[in-house]
C-alpha cells in the first residue's frame, strides 16, 4: 500500500495518541490503557487477552503456517510535564516522555488496517506494559505472547532522528542495560576528629573515580561500554562524618565478553578498595535488558518496505536500552527507530524529557512502516 492509501486514518492515530497522552500511566498501572487497547480491538473483531498484568494480545487469525508479530509498549515516566499543548497530561508526575503513546497508537491503527486486508498467514499484536526499567517484556514472554509466532519487530519514535526518516540496521542497535547499587560502610564521628573516624565519603570518592579505569585500561578499545554513577547519597551535616554512603551507576555494553568482564572487575574493586580504606562495600548487581540485536534478514527486508514509503538510513548502536531484546534473543526481530524530530515546530527534546514531544505528522508513516512490514514478512 502506497502512503497515500494510509492518510484517511492520520486524524485518528493522532487523536488516539493524544489521548493516551493526557492520560499516562506508569509500569504494570496501565488499566485505562489497556482497557481502550482491549476494547478497540475486540471492536475490530479481533479476540484478546490479558498477559502480565496490564498487558494485551490481539490476533487476527487467516490460516497459513506463518504467524509474526508486531509490539508496542504502553507505559510513561515519573516525570511532571512542562509542554503548553491541549493534550498536556492531566496527571502530575507522571508523562509520555518516551513515546510509548505514539506506539500505542500506530498499532492500534494498524491493526485496524489489516483487519479490513486480505491476506493468508496469522498477524499477532502485542501491547506491552512496563517497559521502562521493570522488563515487562520478560513477563510477557513467560506468560506465552510469543508462543508459535515466527518472527517479530517493533517500532521506536526517536526524537534525534528527523520525520521523514526511519533508521534500520542490523546487528546490536542497542545495549545491555545493568544497574549496581553499592553500599560503603565506614565509621562515622565529628568531621574535626576525622582520625577517629572511617570516612566513607573519602572512600567512596576513590572509588567512584576507579570505576572509570575499568574502561580504559581493561576494555579493548575497539569495543564500547559505558559506565555511569548516577546517584550518591550520605551524610546529614556539614560537620559528621557518615557511618555509610550509598551510590547507584548503570552499565552499558554490546558484546558479551566484555558485559562479564566489567561486572567482574566492578566487584572486585569494591571489595578491594573498600578494604584499602578499612571500609566494607556490599553490592548489588542486576542485569535489567539484553542488548537488542537486529536479524539481518529482517532488517533487509525491513529497508526494502520503508524506502516505498521514507527515507531510510542506517542505525548507529546507541547505548540506551530496550526490553524488546527480551523478544528478540528468543526469535528474529528487528527495532527499527522512526524520526519524529522537527526543529521547525520546536519539537527538539530528548527522550525522558519533560518537554519530550513527537512531530505528529510522522506516526502515519510508521502506521504505513507496519502494515506494509507485516504483509511483506507474511510472504516471505
Amino acid at each position: 500500500m502506497e502512503l497515500a492509501e494510509f492518510k484517511k486514518y492520520e486524524d485518528e492515530v493522532i487523536r488516539l495518541r493524544r489521548d493516551f497522552h493526557m492520560h499516562p500511566e506508569l509500569g504494570f498501572e496501565e488499566n485505562r490503557t489497556s482497557g481502550i487497547v482491549r476494547d478497540y480491538l475486540n471492536d475490530l473483531g479481533i479476540e484478546t487477552r490479558v498477559m502480565a498484568k496490564t498487558g494485551v494480545v490481539g490476533e487476527i487469525n487467516n490460516g497459513g503456517n506463518k504467524r509474526i508479530a508486531i509490539r508496542a509498549d504502553m507505559d510513561a515516566l515519573p516525570i511532571n510535564e512542562e509542554n503548553d499543548v491541549p493534550y498536556r497530561s492531566i496527571y502530575p508526575g507522571k508523562m509520555h516522555a518516551c513515546g510509548h503513546d505514539a506506539h500505542t497508537a500506530m498499532l492500534l491503527v494498524t491493526a485496524k488496517i489489516l483487519s479490513r486486508m486480505e491476506f493468508e498467514g496469522n498477524i499477532r499484536f502485542i501491547f506491552q506494559p512496563a517497559e521502562e526499567g521493570l522488563n515487562g517484556a520478560r513477563k510477557m514472554v513467560e506468560e506465552g505472547a510469543i508462543d508459535g509466532v515466527d518472527s517479530i519487530f517493533g517500532l521506536h519514535v526517536w526524537a534525534n532522528l528527523p520525520s521523514g526518516n526511519i533508521a534500520i540496521s542490523s546487528g546490536p542497535v542497542l545495549a545491555n542495560v545493568d544497574l549496581f547499587r553499592v553500599v560503603i560502610e565506614g565509621k562515622g564521628g565529628h568531621g574535626a576528629s576525622p582520625h577517629e573516624t572511617m570516612d566513607p565519603i573519602v572512600a567512596s570518592s576513590y572509588i567512584i573515580s576507579s570505576l572509570q579505569s575499568i574502561v580504559s585500561r581493561n576494555v579493548d578499545p575497539m569495543k564500547s561500554a559505558v559506565i555511569t554513577v548516577g546517584k550518591i547519597n550520605g551524610g546529614t551535616a556539614f560537620n559528621i562524618i557518615p557511618e555509610e554512603v550509598e551510590f547507584e551507576g548503570t552499565v552499558r555494553t554490546f558484546d558479551e565478553d566484555v558485559h562479564n568482564l566489567i561486572e567482574n572487575r566492578i566487584k572486585e574493586l569494591i571489595d578491594n578498595e573498600a578494604r584499602a580504606f578499612g571500609a566494607k562495600g556490599k553490592i548489588e548487581y542486576r542485569h535489567l535488558n539484553y542488548a537488542t540485536v537486529n536479524d539481518e534478514r529482517l532488517a533487509i527486508i525491513g529497508r526494502k518496505v520503508a524506502v516505498r514509503i521514507m527515507n531510510v538510513v542506517e542505525q548507529e548502536p546507541d547505548m540506551g536500552g530496550e526490553d524488546f531484546s527480551e523478544y528478540a534473543r528468543i526469535i528474529p526481530g528487528l527495532f527499527a527507530f522512526l524520526g519524529t524530530r522537527n526543529e521547525g515546530k520546536g519539537i527538539i527534546y530528548p527522550h525522558h524529557n519533560p518537554r519530550f514531544n513527537v512531530d505528529e505528522s510522522a506516526l502515519i508513516y510508521g502506521v504505513a512502516f507496519e502494515v506494509n512490514m507485516a504483509i511483506e514478512l507474511l510472504k516471505n
